[in-house]
């Protein structure tokens, strides 16, 4: 299974969200059922490390967290984008909260995250977009924010990959803390 560990968003913000999506030729715009905040990609697992993930993430303690969405950006930050995604504002609780998650799935025998942790809502991956288009983009949304939301749960999906992208399905829940 190829799994990843992420946060739902609330349908409003999705809906905030599906406004930015139009306006770059060539972009695939995720929809709204797809979009989250990934906290761990995991990667392919066999049955029985799945089994180990999906029990020992409740492991996990945290208090809910308040998000707020801020700005849009690209990947890579040099070179031709491929990649155009929503930020967030910064907090303490959410680099706490992949933390957690990172040292417990670490302890179930994963290697650690490599990578520095970079919060964003991927949005759209694009394929062959004029790069004077996307700086356009960014310029018309550069002040895009949502309000405050809370995050009670995250989640631990699974991803089929398919001839129209990935097919995430959510295998567990675990919540927050009030």
């Amino acid at each position: 299974m190829r799994l990843f560990v992420a946060i739902d968003l609330p349908e409003h913000v999705k809906e905030q969200v599906a406004g930015l999506c139009c306006g770059l030729p060539g972009a695939r715009w995720l929809k709204p059922g797809q979009l989250h905040l990934t906290l761990r990609f995991i990667g392919e697992v066999d049955g029985g490390m799945f089994r180990d993930i999906r029990e020992g993430l409740l492991d996990v303690r945290q208090e809910q967290l308040s998000l707020r969405l801020d700005g849009v950006g690209f990947f890579p930050p040099r070179g031709k984008p491929r990649v155009v995604w929503v930020g967030l504002q910064q907090s303490v609780d959410l680099f706490q909260l992949h933390d957690r998650i990172n040292s417990r799935l670490t302890a179930l025998g994963l290697e650690p995250e490599t990578r520095k942790f970079a919060p964003h809502i991927t949005i759209a991956r694009l394929k062959n977009t004029p790069p004077a288009r996307v700086g356009r983009f960014l310029e018309n949304h550069n002040l895009f924010c949502s309000a405050p939301f809370w995050v009670d749960e995250f989640f631990l999906y699974s991803s089929r990959l398919g001839r129209n992208g990935a097919i995430h399905r959510i295998e567990a829940g675990y919540p927050l803390a009030v």
